[in-house]
């Protein structure tokens, strides 16, 4: 953080004087790349929706660690987000329905949990508003840190295994005919969104969390001619959007996961006439 600090100290802006400016900014650089990776996939997997139900199932984990009196919830809420994506992949590798509809039963099934652990004994759900917005501007260093390790591993992932989530996803039949394990390749992106989500949900804000792995992914197929420009349109895409949906809510005083969202969607309608052209 010291490097970090140093460089802020650097710039001309009133806002950069701040500690919790600087810590949002960094954690946005940080989110920014792991959102827009994933959202190709989720684009491609025609799961948009699953990052939804992931924030939903979230959601419960951080009510069941509150009712255990944990002093860090967020961890309950990656184990049963995991858990949860490796049944969602369960049920849909091994039943004949649609992925619309598996997503649909087990998001309801868990916002209906999650409310209910959350009203026990009387107890008030509005304790849990500030999830639904998020906020970025109260992110601590140690997250940030621990996005920055989680972004690591999702580059070796990517390096090691990306061919393999594609065919998995475009083509499972194919994929399985040439050895690939698609239930284990589904199994393991389902928990990275997983994990994802969950880390990056107090701060995206679960109302607009699913925007964020599907707009970028989104704008850059609209433009992209291969998958190198994929990925690349949709991680600078991202990084863009995150930067200005930053400053804007900073001067506005506005959510900042709304402002970026808006930036996003911004940036899709840009791109919709190319992709109109190229069909």
């Amino acid at each position: 953080m010291e490097l970090w600090n140093w460089i802020m100290d650097l710039l001309p802006f009133e806002w950069a004087g701040h500690g919790f400016m600087r810590s949002a900014l960094l954690a946005v650089l940080v989110i920014a790349p792991l959102f827009g990776l994933l959202s190709t996939m989720v684009v491609e997997s025609r799961m948009s929706f699953f990052s939804d139900a992931l924030g939903h199932s979230a959601f419960t984990g951080i009510a069941i660690g509150t009712i255990l009196g944990l002093v860090e919830p967020m961890w309950c809420a990656v184990a049963f987000a995991v858990v949860f994506a490796l049944l969602f992949t369960y049920v849909r590798r091994h039943t004949q329905m649609a992925s619309d509809t598996i997503i649909g039963v087990f998001s309801s099934t868990a916002v209906a949990l999650g409310i209910f652990i959350a009203t026990l004994d009387g107890g008030s759900f509005t304790k849990f508003n500030a999830l639904l917005i998020g906020d970025i501007l109260s992110v601590e260093t140690g997250k940030i840190g621990l996005l920055a390790c989680i972004l690591l591993l999702m580059a070796v992932l990517w390096v090691g295994s990306f061919n393999h989530l594609m065919l998995s996803a475009v083509h499972p039949a194919l994929a399985d005919s040439r050895g690939i394990r698609v239930f284990w390749q589904e199994a393991l992106f389902c928990a990275a969104v997983a994990v994802v989500v969950t880390v990056s949900m107090t701060w995206v804000g679960l109302l607009v969390i699913n925007s964020m792995l599907v707009l970028p992914g989104a704008a850059g197929r609209n433009v992209a001619r291969n998958l190198r420009q994929y990925h690349l349109c949709a991680i600078v895409g991202t990084l863009v959007c995150g930067v200005a949906g930053l400053m804007t809510s900073y001067y506005l005083g506005s959510s900042t996961g709304a402002c970026i969202t808006l930036y996003l969607a911004f940036y899709f309608a840009l791109t919709l006439p190319f992709q109109r052209r190229r069909s």
